[in-house]
Formats: structure tokens, sequence, C-alpha cells
């Protein structure tokens, strides 16, 4: 193998390819990067089994030359410690050449680098997607839905299912939950265009984490593959497959009560603002509780810390119907849901004291939030 290859570009792709390597993968082979060159583009793989990503680099991109290909070949490389050194060097191009025992020479400028190489016939083969089911969405829409619910998926392996999202299909669309049994979030994305059959594929948090990295905000389209237990998404030269959970995701459609007793309208940046400012002592404290009270028509956040003090804020409301109310929440919960929802106006609807309570946008339900309360004495 024998490559000359554009530095920069190199390290923006093998970057991507990182974000699927784990320090604490049980196979020694898939701590590295697997380069292999091809006639007319190199292949780039990183895994760790659960997460893979491939990346294709072409010789040539909008009329400029990004890899010389002098040789084919394959070799698997330290994956950290390979990046590292590229990065370090300087020079527009950086040159690799490996030997037969996968000795592979590192150069650029006046650099020489040379790196001990593992056989490529040893790293697994990435799992296979066959096309069962097909979706594509615009990567801001899935830039927006990994960030609306991603944040409330369970952190605890108690519980399997509730690390990740739960993607709900159904004839008229798609529905997304996360939830870590304190709080819920729920994303509808409506349209005939992604219906499906009823299926369900439950992606875990952490793949959706390292994908949201990798796709940005531009209207490229990502083609998403599902079949029984592996999801493939297909973004410019990148495809990145990650594993399904498996199991039954709790049925969450009953969490939503239909008549609340108590309904808030504020709004958004304010609100959070407010929540931030009364949680400073709740912090100091370690337990993030603050208190809300809905009386004669006003609205009150409140936080003390017995070895601080107290704080006490009266809030702007747009609008307070039902009867009046008093409750405590954690505040993060309560900044994470109002951050997921992208409307000047937000919603709150309390159904009792030690129920769950929703926050929704003023205008549209595309987005619901759910918040289970906090009992104090």
């Amino acid at each position: 193998m024998k490559i000359s290859i554009n530095r920069q570009y190199f390290i923006e792709q093998l970057n991507h390819c990182l974000k699927a390597i784990s320090p604490r993968t049980t196979l020694p082979i898939l701590n590295g990067i697997k380069i292999e060159v091809k006639e007319d583009h190199l292949l780039l793989t990183g895994s760790d089994s659960e997460i893979s990503i491939e990346i294709t680099i072409p010789t040539e991109i909008d009329n400029e030359e990004i890899l010389e290909i002098h040789e084919t070949g394959t070799v698997v490389l330290s994956g950290r410690f390979f990046v590292d050194i590229i990065k370090k060097l300087s020079g527009n191009f950086v040159e690799l050449e490996t030997n037969d025992a996968f000795q592979t020479k590192i150069s650029a400028s006046q650099s020489e680098f040379n790196l001990s190489g593992n056989d490529p016939d040893q790293y697994p083969l990435l799992p296979e997607v066959n096309d069962e089911e097909s979706i594509i969405l615009p990567s801001t829409v899935l830039k927006n839905i990994i960030n609306q619910t991603n944040f409330a998926v369970s952190l605890s392996e108690t519980r399997p299912v509730l690390t990740g999202v739960n993607w709900q299909f159904q004839d008229s669309g798609i529905q997304f939950t996360a939830t870590d049994s304190h709080r819920l979030a729920l994303r509808k994305l409506e349209g005939d265009q992604f219906g499906m059959d009823s299926m369900h594929a439950i992606i875990p948090g952490k793949s959706l984490t390292e994908l949201n990295k990798i796709i940005n905000d531009s209207d490229n389209e990502v083609e998403i593959h599902f079949s029984q237990n592996q999801v493939l998404f297909s973004y410019g030269n990148m495809r990145f497959i990650s594993r399904l959970l498996e199991g039954n995701y709790p049925d969450t459609s009953r969490l939503f009560p239909e008549n609340y007793e108590t309904k808030v309208t504020v709004n958004n940046g304010e609100f959070y603002h407010a929540i931030d400012r009364v949680s400073l002592l709740a912090r100091e404290g370690g337990n993030n509780v603050i208190r809300m009270s809905v009386e004669n028509g006003g609205v009150a956040l409140s936080s003390n810390s017995p070895e601080v003090g107290t704080v006490h804020e009266d809030i702007n409301t747009g609008k307070v119907e039902g009867e009046d109310l008093k409750i405590s929440f954690n505040s993060k919960y309560m900044m994470d849901a109002l951050k997921a929802i992208n409307d000047d106006e937000v919603v709150i609807e309390f159904f009792g004291t030690m129920r769950p309570f929703t926050l929704k946008a003023a205008e549209s339900d595309e987005v619901v939030q759910l918040i289970l309360p906090i009992r104090t004495y």
C-alpha cells in the first residue's frame, strides 16, 4: 500500500472514524482503524462492535486532488496513536507506505514515523444491514429529533431498553420516545412519506450521540435502513452502523392524561433563565429541587439551601388557568425540557401535585416533554 493524501481532509475523516472506537473493547484489534486502499478510493473503518463507521475517501473532491494512489493494500493501525501522529505532522500532504509485514512508514515534510500495523484479516467484518425498511430524513430534521429526545435516555443499565430512543413507526409517521423513568421526551414526525407498517426500533442513546456529532445542519439527506438487529445511517461518504437494543419498550401512551387541573403559559427563554437563577441554591444543596407555586393567577419559583440561604422569584406568565398548585421538580430536567422545545411560548399542564406534568409549544404538540414531580416534606 502506498498513498499520498491531503492531511487536513484526512484528519477530519479520521476524527469521525475515532467516534466508533472504544478503549474498553474486548478485541485489541478494534483499537485500530482499518485503512483499505482500492483502485480509485480509500476506505476507513472504525468499530467497537456496537457502533461501526465506514468512510469512503475519493481521489478528487470538487476537481481538487485529495488522494493519490500509488499502490493498493490494507492495514490496521493503532487508532488514537495514528491520528495523533497525522495531527502533529506539518505540510499539506502526508504519505503512507506499508510493507508485507504491515510496517507503515508515515512521512510529511521533514518528519518520518514508522508504525507497526496489524493484519487486516484479523479485523471483524462489519455487520450486514439487509434493507428491510428504509426512510430518508434531512440532516437538520434528524439532528433536531436527536436533540429533542436523546438527553432523556437512561444512563443506568438496569433496564437496557431505556438506554435507547424508541422509534415507533405507524402509517401516519414516527414517534420517538426516550425516558429514564423520571422524565420522558416525545417527538412526533407526521407525514405519509415517513409511514411504515407498524414496527419499532430502539437505537442506543450512545450511538445517536456520536451520530449527532458527525452530521451537520446542512440540508443533506440521511438514508436510514433498518434490519432485524442493526440500523444503517448513510450520510454523504459515511456509513454509520449501530446495533439495535433488544426487548419491549414500555407503553408510555397512558402517561399522558387528557384533562389538566392547572395550565400555565410562559415565555420559554425567560422561564429558562428564571429556573437557572433559582436553581443556583438547589445545585449547592446537591438535589436540584425547586418549588413552583401557582396562586391567585400568579406563578412563583423558590428554593432553599440550609447552608446557603433562600431564593424567591415571581414569573411573568402569559396565561394561568385552573386550580392553585404547589409542586416541586428537578430543575435540570425542567431546563433540558425547555431547551428541547423550539418555540417562544411554552404551555405547562399539571394534573395534580404528585402526577407527571407536561411541557409543549403553545401552537404545536410535535414535541412533548413529561417530568415526574418530586415529593417534598
